[in-house]
């Protein structure tokens, strides 16, 4: 029989405190109004001893809360799985952007406004088409791409404000809008349009462009990019990016932004 670090191959060393406390949490979780620790034990098969034990320390790390003599699931616990949910949701995202990017032969992007800043969610994973370098910090170069420039038309004026007296507006290329009032123009196109365009003023050699999309009460917006070259493509592939979004890309950012 193989042994590997000390481990038989067929029969790996499990930590039975551990698989106690597991146990546990899954009998805790089974009761939606909690349960105290004697019902807990009986259920698990535990000594009492040993439930108030490891009770007390799943308590003390906030996988479990106690309220009115009974335990409940704790934050550290929901923290888990909401992050798990998250993993699915932006893998779900992901796939959906790689699936729209091969239909246009495009880099695609998700992205929202959150907590006062510009967070690119998710981007299609296509070598043949692979995004734009975050060579400056999207953050702070909201001005400079279509993504930003999307995301701050659907600000209202004082989170505008807001957001440029932390973030000024900085030449990123040549081509990278000069000043506020350049930048405020900018987005009443963007607004009255509902798609903002730019040529080369975050990246030499690519342009983008960015739609918004209803998620509740955020901010968010799809985007595109393509070499410079294809400029000429950017506005067809822009509106098929709309017609995509409009039929099954908008249900998942929505599930990812909330």
């Amino acid at each position: 029989m193989a042994v590997v670090n000390g481990e038989s191959a067929s029969h790996p060393t499990l930590i039975g405190s551990v698989q106690r406390a597991l146990r546990l949490l899954e009998a805790v979780a089974a009761h939606a109004d909690g349960a105290p620790a004697k019902q807990l034990a009986r259920e698990t098969g535990l000594p009492l001893p040993t439930t108030y034990h490891l009770l007390r320390t799943l308590t003390h790390e906030g996988y479990l809360q106690r309220e009115n003599g009974v335990f409940v699931i704790g934050a550290a616990a929901e923290a888990i799985g909401q992050a798990g949910a998250r993993c699915r949701q932006r893998a779900q995202i992901s796939e959906a952007l790689a699936v729209a990017g091969r239909k246009l032969s495009a880099a695609v992007y998700f992205a929202v406004y959150r907590e006062g800043e510009v967070e690119v969610v998710a981007v299609a994973d296509n070598p043949d088409r692979p995004p734009v370098e975050e060579w400056v910090d999207f953050r702070t170069t909201a001005h400079a791409h279509a993504i930003g420039q999307c995301l701050l038309a659907q600000l209202d004026e004082a989170s505008r404000k807001e957001h440029l007296s932390r973030h000024p507006l900085q030449s990123i290329t040549p081509f990278s809008l000069r000043s506020e009032d350049d930048l405020l123009r900018r987005l009443d196109t963007v607004r009255r349009g509902q798609a903002a365009f730019e040529r080369q003023e975050y990246a030499l050699g690519t342009v983008c462009s960015a739609i918004p999309i209803q998620v509740g009460a955020a901010a968010a917006s799809l985007a595109v990019s393509l070499p410079a070259n294809e400029l000429h493509r950017l506005r067809s592939v822009t509106d098929r990016l709309r017609k995509i979004a409009e039929t099954t890309l908008t249900t998942l950012a929505f599930s990812i932004s909330i």
